[in-house]
């Protein structure tokens, strides 16, 4: 089978990278056809909060699409199109070229960017951008001959707004990169330190402040260290906190590069997930969950729809209340208990070999995508 991945979508991006990967893992000849149109966060937002409304915006999109066709001329032949994440606006040019061809193609939605920008409070800057970006999507979801999407609470979501029929869709989770997430040694015992990680975005969605909660709470227990790894809109705020309540026991430290990422997941007693009170937050299941269990580590996440459904809370990982006191327990249960440490660990890592692997997911893929045959 040849699939042409096509579109504007985040070529680094962790779901773009795992799809493609688990496809060519289980045998699918994979071109792509790519061209950037966004160029980060900031750009995204800027556009979004009125910037769409320069001319010198659509001379970029014109040019971008010029290109993207350009490039599709020369992909040669294919059997499926798979249009990558985000693909809002791929999604039309996509139905139109798919169609000459007399081939289906599939979206990979992951991620409502209507939602998105709901979340991150724009429709208080530029309401009419959010209603566009609305109609768009709407009018996009009902192009594909397939969707898929991460969770079903997700899917259920976009069912409800948008009153699409459930059958268009198809479950592929998010998944991790076994090739650079998996087990490794235990750090070498050079201190009594008990290592509670959290990597990712500080933003609403990853709920940082209730880790701050948690590392108030448990400020009194001395042995135990939070490490925060990354970047975002959120961190200023985060570490005048940790400043003004002297929380000694949390260390700031700004992105490290994907290849040294494991040994620092590899050196954590227990790895965090996500804790916001976000829609988006408790319709999905963040990348960081997948990767501490790709490594046999025991993960806590805060509760959610999408997390009862895709886990045996209690026996692969724990999910707590979204809230300081229901992650300070947690934290505190782990430390006290050493063999329920290794029983979730052995069970996150088998788990996630059953059916997280790029293997796995490769595998799920293809399976819909013989469909089409």
């Amino acid at each position: 089978m040849i699939v042409c991945y096509f579109g504007t979508y985040r070529q680094n991006y962790s779901r773009n990278k795992n799809m493609i990967a688990a496809l060519r893992l289980v045998g699918v000849e994979v071109k792509e056809c790519h061209v950037p149109l966004w160029h980060g966060v900031e750009d995204r937002v800027a556009v979004t909060s009125g910037g769409w409304k320069k001319p010198a915006f659509w001379w970029r999109v014109i040019k971008t699409y010029w290109q993207l066709y350009w490039k599709y001329t020369h992909i040669g032949e294919y059997d499926i199109l798979i249009i990558g994440y985000p693909g809002q606006f791929d999604v039309f040019l996509a139905k139109m070229l798919a169609n000459r061809k007399h081939k289906p193609f599939v979206w990979d939605v992951f991620m409502s960017i209507y939602l998105v920008a709901l979340e991150r409070q724009l429709d208080q800057v530029e309401d009419s951008s959010i209603n566009f970006i609305r109609k768009a999507e709407a009018k996009a979801l009902k192009k594909p001959d397939m969707l898929i999407q991460d969770t079903q609470p997700y899917v259920d979501w976009l069912c409800e707004t948008y009153q699409i029929s459930p059958w268009k869709f198809r479950l592929v989770p998010t998944g991790a990169d076994d090739r650079i997430f998996r087990p490794q040694p235990e750090r070498s015992q050079k201190d009594s330190l008990f290592r509670v990680l959290y990597y990712g975005s500080y933003i609403p969605n990853h709920g940082v402040s209730v880790i701050l909660g948690a590392a108030e709470l448990l400020l009194a227990h001395s042995d135990i260290l939070f490490e925060m790894i990354g970047e975002g809109p959120d961190r200023p705020e985060a570490e005048r906190f940790a400043q003004q309540k002297g929380l000694t026991n949390i260390q700031f430290q700004d992105w490290v590069l994907q290849d040294d990422l494991p040994s620092r997941i590899a050196q954590a007693d227990v790895c965090l997930g996500a804790f916001g009170q976000t829609p988006q937050s408790l319709m999905t299941v963040h990348n960081k969950v997948y990767e501490g269990m790709a490594m046999g580590k025991p993960v806590i996440t805060g509760q959610s729809p999408a997390i009862a459904a895709q886990f045996r809370p209690g026996e692969e990982l724990l999910a707590c209340p979204r809230s300081a006191q229901g992650l300070a327990e947690s934290i505190l249960q782990l430390k006290e208990d050493p063999a329920l440490r290794a029983r979730l660990g052995a069970n996150a890592l088998h788990a996630f070999q059953e059916r997280y692997s790029l293997q796995s997911l490769g595998k799920l893929l293809l399976g819909y995508l013989h469909e089409f045959d």
